[in-house]
C-alpha cells in the first residue's frame, strides 16, 4: 500500500477542519433542542404555574388589537404578530390578580426570530386597576416580550381595599412580583428558554412599584432579571401602609 506523506500544515488543516465541524454540530444540536422545547402560543393554556390560571392564549397576526375594557373604537394599530396570554394570580384566597404577557411571534417572514431575548415590565399609573396595554403595546413592537397586570383590582381608586388587606398588599408590592415570576415562566414555556436580560419601565405608581421589588426581593430580583435594569421615573413612594402593608422587614424569598 502506498502511503501519502502529510506535512504539518496538511495535519493542522485536517484537525481544524474536524474540530470545526464537531463545534458546528454541538451548536446545531443545541439550537435544535431549544426550538423542540418552545411551545405553541395555544399550548400554554394548559402550563400549570403555582396559583396560577392561564384564561387565554392566542396568536394575532392582524396588527390591531381592542383593550377589552377600553371603549369602543379605540383599538391599538400597527403592532406586530405576537401571542397574547392572559392569566389570573391567586396568591391569597381574596387575591384576584390579572395579568397579560406578550410575546412577539417566535418567528417571522423569512425564518428570522422577532423577540429580541429580553422582557420589559411596565407598571401603573395611580391606583392602577387596569392593565396597562398601551405600555405592552409599545414594548413588543420593539421586540419585547412584555407583562402587566391590574394589580389585583378593577377600578383606578381606593374602593377595594376598604375590608380587603390582602387586597392591599396585591396593590403595594405582591402582584407585580407574583406577575414577573410567572411571566418568566411563560416566556420559557413559549421559546424554550427564558429572557438573556429583563428591565422594569414604568414611572409615577410604576416607579414606585419597580423600587418596591427591588426593596423587598433583591435576591430574587438578582435571580430573576440577571444583568437586568429598571427605568423609574418620578416615583410615588412613601405612601405609608401602601408601601408597608404588613410588618414594615422584608419578605421571604
Amino acid at each position: 500500500m502506498q502511503q501519502k506523506n502529510l506535512s504539518l500544515e496538511h495535519v493542522v488543516t485536517r484537525f481544524n477542519a474536524g474540530r470545526r465541524l464537531r463545534i458546528f454540530t454541538i451548536v446545531a444540536a443545541i439550537f435544535t433542542a431549544t426550538r423542540a422545547a418552545a411551545a405553541p402560543c395555544e399550548s400554554l393554556t394548559s402550563l400549570a404555574l403555582p396559583h396560577t390560571t392561564i384564561t387565554l392564549a392566542e396568536d394575532l397576526s392582524r396588527g390591531t388589537f381592542t383593550p377589552p375594557d377600553g371603549p369602543p373604537g379605540r383599538a391599538i394599530t400597527n403592532l406586530p404578530a405576537f401571542c397574547r396570554v392572559a392569566a389570573t394570580l391567586k396568591p391569597t384566597p381574596d387575591s384576584d390578580i390579572r395579568i397579560e404577557v406578550w410575546l412577539p411571534a417566535a418567528q417571522v417572514a423569512g425564518g428570522q426570530a422577532s423577540w429580541n431575548g429580553k422582557l420589559q415590565s411596565v407598571g401603573n399609573g395611580a391606583w392602577a386597576g387596569v392593565i396597562p396595554y398601551p405600555a405592552l403595546a409599545a414594548a413588543v413592537t420593539s421586540g419585547y416580550a412584555t407583562a402587566g397586570t391590574d394589580t389585583g383590582h378593577a377600578g383606578n381608586n381606593a374602593r377595594f381595599a376598604a375590608g380587603h388587606p390582602e387586597k392591599l398588599t396585591d396593590y403595594g408590592y405582591r402582584a407585580v412580583h407574583e406577575m414577573t415570576v410567572a411571566a418568566k415562566s411563560i416566556i420559557a414555556a413559549f421559546y424554550g428558554n427564558g429572557p438573556r436580560l429583563s428591565y422594569w419601565n414604568s414611572c409615577s405608581t410604576g416607579g414606585r412599584q419597580g423600587l418596591m421589588e427591588a426593596q423587598r426581593f433583591p435576591r430574587r430580583l438578582r435571580r430573576h432579571h440577571r444583568r437586568g435594569a429598571g427605568v423609574r421615573t418620578h416615583p410615588a413612594i412613601d405612601l405609608g401602609a401602601v408601601d408597608r402593608p404588613g410588618r414594615p422587614q422584608r419578605r421571604r424569598e
